[in-house]
């Protein structure tokens, strides 16, 4: 026993002396990445001194029995920093500064690991050039922490506890739990990105991006351990109808992954920031993502969507049976066209979803009507189709509907990330952008960088949006997940929430309602949601009836851009409050909203241009705390020499417009 204790030591002793460390350091110089190549390729990162997160492994297993990473043996070298401006168009700026520094170490056999650092944070990816098809049985993600910190995590909704197979079936759709590393569930699996706090009020976000024909990852906690594991959907083997309009997985394969040829694999991202500001206003999402494959996006068209599901089609004061028929949707048609509102939705019972039909049309429906009583008016008619539907027959879809001047279809119930739908996003974005139309996704995973790469893909769900007040119980806080999603889900790209809720229920007397829906805070909450949240594409989900009876906020709703030239986050804090200013032109728009706890926010007016700007105000009236439609409409002039303070109601905000 004493030789082989002395064997084992000794043999420890020689692989730590061939272990080589490899530093990486952000722009500025505070974000420090030391990545160890030896028995096991490490990351770890710090921030001025602090650890961010422990060494941690990371390797991939290929079903040949290689593992890629374990050891690991640099075979080469190179670095490079960037400093340049990108075009960001449909964003929250029309351009961004990428500033990075980089390291790549060559790992051998057409393999190598890339490492960026950036002011905000770290990512790696895996690359090869490896020409022969082979799968990939298994990827080591880890993030190790030294000691207990609070994490804020979206568990898994769907699936059975403990059955990670059962879970990977979901639409990522879930508020926020807030828990010390040790005592995070074992049997749930989180889904990305979540937040770990460092000391010092240090935030870390993890994530992903450039996910591309690649299953999403997962984290799984160890609790009581502080380490948090990469888990990853195994390929489906074999298909079958399923569920609502869905394809579900019958058999899955041994295997997460099969590789056909050179790629890069998704970046595996740690956003680093000491303020809530900089969290909500990190741009490494978009930046790490891969560039636009569409050489010509002239014809997107980015706006608003007057939307009829959320309101179930629930106008009044005409002379006919609203429903899903010609006169509804004329109506929608007219209320769009007359109020500026780019496109209507006609969603669930336009076609036979059901059985995957998206030819048989709904006989209320005269869709080439009224694609053409739309085009008259300047508005673009947007269709729902269920997941299974669109797949089955995607360029024939794709191309008659296209020839009938439809300009987009919202895709929905994915509810999965493996690779096969992966792929099925990158095909849709193709196939839809070969035929001029848009896409909205729903049921869908976190864009990761997607709205990058194809940016026809304009909005995506993957949030616990307003849909949900048809539902939940009343005891539910979406007004603190409000405030969540900025520093949160939005990090990971735009977001479907589908806002714009003329019923507001306050904090006292919302219920939810199928038929006359209501949100939760007040009128103000949802006015400032438009500037809060990034939506390219973005849902006015109350119906006509209710917008045309508040004209006034109405009005302020239709002119507000959804692609912006410049965004700041003026103030925040996550998961109490957020207020963010955005440019167009040389308007600003300004939108803050609070959880349920009422406050006084101050903006300071620094960023405008020198000089008197006329401004329009909506605040929360005296009595919103009680009757959450209660605002007040204020006509300012403002100069950037001036603060404005203003009160915010439990679930309230402001929205203002300056010139």
């Amino acid at each position: 026993m004493k030789k082989l204790a002395f064997f084992l030591t000794a043999t420890l002793v020689t692989l730590t002396v061939q272990a080589a460390d490899y530093r990486l350091e952000s722009p500025d110089g505070h974000i420090t990445a030391t990545i160890t190549a030896g028995p096991q390729l490490t990351w770890a990162a710090e921030r001025d001194g602090v650890t961010v997160f422990a060494p941690s492994p990371i390797c991939m297993t290929l079903s040949d029995g290689t593992v890629i990473g374990a050891p690991a043996k640099v075979k080469g070298t190179s670095r490079t920093s960037v400093d340049r401006m990108i075009a960001s168009p449909f964003y929250r700026a029309d351009s961004l500064r990428e500033h990075y520094n980089e390291l790549t170490l060559s790992l051998g056999g057409k393999w190598s690991v890339q490492f960026r650092a950036f002011d905000d944070g770290v990512a790696y990816r895996f690359v090869t050039r490896e020409k022969r098809p082979f799968e990939i049985v298994s990827e080591d993600v880890e993030f190790v922490f030294p000691d207990d910190a609070v994490a804020t995590v979206p568990y898994v909704r769907d699936g059975r506890d403990g059955d990670f197979a059962s879970q990977f079936h979901n639409s990522q759709e879930n508020t926020y739990s807030q828990a010390p590393l040790s005592q995070l569930r074992t049997d749930r699996l989180a889904f990305l990105p979540l937040v770990v706090d460092r000391p010092g009020g240090m935030r870390l976000c993890i994530t992903e991006s450039g996910l591309i024909d690649y299953p999403g990852m997962y984290l799984h906690s160890t609790a009581p351990a502080t380490t948090l594991k990469g888990v990853f959907a195994p390929r489906p083997k074999r298909v079958e109808a399923g569920g609502y309009i869905e394809w579900l997985v019958a058999e899955a394969e041994d295997y997460i992954a099969k590789v056909d040829g050179p790629r890069a694999f998704p970046w595996r991202m740690a956003i680093v920031t000491t303020d809530d500001k900089a969290l909500a206003a990190t741009d490494m999402t978009y930046l790490l993502a891969e560039p636009s494959r569409l050489a010509d996006i002239s014809w997107i068209r980015p706006g608003k969507v007057a939307w009829d599901w959320w309101n179930d089609w629930n106008i009044d004061g005409v002379d006919f049976e609203s429903g899903i028929n010609n006169d509804t949707y004329k109506y929608y048609i007219d209320f769009a066209s007359k109020n500026g509102i780019e496109y209507v939705i006609l969603d669930d019972g336009w076609s036979d979803n059901g059985n995957a039909d998206l030819f048989n049309v709904n006989p209320n429906i005269d869709l080439p009507m009224l694609a053409q009583y739309a085009a008259d008016r300047g508005v673009g008619l947007i269709l729902w189709a269920g997941y299974r539907a669109f797949d089955k027959d995607m360029e024939r879809v794709c191309s008659h509907y296209a020839d009938m001047g439809i300009k987009g279809f919202k895709v929905d119930f994915m509810d999965r990330d493996d690779q096969m739908l992966t792929e099925f996003i990158s095909q849709a974005a193709e196939t839809a952008a070969r035929h001029n139309l848009v896409l909205d996704l729903h049921g869908m995973y976190k864009p990761a960088g997607l709205n990058r790469t194809y940016p026809n893909l304009l909005n995506f769900e993957g949030v616990f949006g307003l849909e949900n007040m048809k539902w939940i119980d009343k005891d539910r806080d979406q007004m603190e997940y409000d405030v969540m999603i900025p520093f949160l889900r939005q990090v990971a790209g735009p977001l479907d929430y589908t806002q714009g809720a003329m019923l507001n229920g306050g904090i006292k007397n919302y219920s939810p309602s199928n038929s006359e829906p209501m949100s939760q805070g007040t009128r103000c909450h949802q006015l400032a949601l438009y500037m809060v949240y990034d939506s390219p594409l973005n849902m006015m989900c109350d119906n006509p009836s209710n917008y045309m009876r508040e004209q006034e906020c109405t009005d302020f709703i239709a002119a507000v851009p959804t692609a912006w030239d410049e965004t700041r986050i003026l103030a925040a804090e996550m998961g109490e409050y957020i207020v963010t200013a955005r440019r167009k032109g040389d308007t600003w728009y300004v939108g803050g909203i609070t959880d349920r706890s009422p406050r006084d926010l101050t903006v300071d007016l620094s960023f405008l241009t020198p000089g008197q700007h006329a401004a329009t105000l909506f605040a929360d009236g005296v009595n919103a705390h009680r009757a959450g439609r209660d605002y007040r409409r204020t006509e300012l002039t403002l100069t950037p020499d001036q603060s404005l303070t203003l009160h915010l109601a439990p679930g309230g905000g402001f929205a203002l417009r300056i010139d």
